[in-house]
């Protein structure tokens, strides 16, 4: 990436911005090394509204370091149920543990960081930053548009090379005693105003007038990103099981894998019919007392899509399930977002 040079103009106007217009979050205005990092760790692949709620039930339930490697993973799956990518909080609890033994806390160190479960050169630096103070960059996609439409850069953003080159600049104008501020700015510039999908809010940027992308009518169109591979499509049935007490059927799925030790709806492979569906329940050693088709729906993850039909399948029987009642699927029992659309089928209509 050519002209990084520019980077050396931006902490000023950046600064002065950023001073101004920062939102007022509950992780910066308390910016306790726990908080922000449970707070960047919730934020990856996800926007900061559908963020801030999950984080003040978190902080209550799991208050501290101790708390969160101290707690069964119920409560935890329970407390991150809908932000998806459920990796990240086990990460965290692991890291929670391993911080504890190993030095007492989170370290106040890059490369001690980086050593912890689920935290990249991202995450460390972000935490490094804003908790410690630590003068180091933190690189995330908001930065690297920033600094690919800065630039007019055609280069490949998603490079881990690019990243590199970004990083190593940053690092070297990054203001004395402002490091949390100065990364905070740069993604805030990103997640504000210059905004990805071809919708920079260019006239409201305090860099415009530095930026060569702007000056080359290229901002719109940039940054440059390579293809992804198209996800895998998956057909599967999502049989929402219920007996004569209105519980539902659960089950956990593999300890590996997709959703790891997660609970779910049992389901089949492929479009299924009610034929199959009734099927199965037999073979679960299940009686069907009725059956009726629910509406299709989708889940998109990061490599796979998810495209469901259901059935409502009362029930006798208990087979080799769980079996949860209404108000225990929303007090312990943690369903992954995929299988939300099924779930209102657990509910008891409201009365009219």
């Amino acid at each position: 990436m050519e002209h990084l040079d520019l980077l050396q103009k931006i902490p000023e106007p950046l600064l002065a911005w950023y001073g101004g217009q920062a939102r007022s979050l509950p992780w910066r205005d308390n910016p306790e090394p726990y908080r922000v990092w449970v707070s960047e760790i919730m934020l990856q692949q996800t926007r900061v509204e559908a963020v801030k709620p999950y984080y003040a039930r978190f902080l209550e339930a799991l208050p501290t370091l101790e708390a969160l490697a101290a707690a069964p993973e119920d409560q935890l799956m329970k407390l991150w149920e809908g932000l998806g990518y459920y990796s990240r909080v086990r990460n965290m609890q692991k890291a929670a543990r391993q911080a504890l033994e190993q030095y007492g806390g989170l370290p106040a160190s890059l490369e001690e960081l980086r050593k912890l479960p689920g935290i990249g050169d991202y995450t460390a630096g972000a935490v490094a930053s804003i908790a410690f103070g630590l003068p180091v960059p933190a690189v995330d996609g908001n930065v690297l548009r920033v600094a690919a439409r800065l630039t007019n850069s055609r280069d490949d953003v998603l490079s881990p090379a690019v990243k590199r080159q970004v990083e190593n600049a940053l690092r070297g104008v990054i203001p004395p005693g402002r490091a949390g501020d100065f990364n905070q700015s740069l993604m805030e510039l990103g997640a504000m105003v210059c905004l990805p999908n071809g919708e920079p809010r260019c006239l409201l940027c305090p860099l415009r007038g530095l930026c060569l992308g702007l000056a080359a009518g290229a901002a719109p169109e940039l940054p440059v990103k390579a293809k992804k591979k198209p996800r895998k499509r998956e057909e599967k049935t999502v049989l929402v099981l219920l007996d004569r007490q209105g519980r539902a059927a659960l089950e956990r799925r593999p300890p590996k894998g997709l959703l790891a030790g997660m609970w779910q709806f049992p389901s089949l492979p492929g479009r299924a019919g009610e034929a199959q569906a009734r099927a199965a329940a037999a073979g679960w050693g299940l009686s069907v007392l009725s059956a009726a088709p629910l509406e299709p729906a989708a889940h998109i993850f990061t490599h796979i899509e998810w495209h469901m039909t259901g059935f409502l399948l009362r029930v006798e029987g208990q087979g080799p399930f769980t079996w949860a009642a209404p108000e225990e699927l929303e007090a312990a029992y943690a369903l992954p977002a995929a299988f939300q659309a099924y779930r209102k089928a657990c509910f008891p209509p409201e009365p009219g």
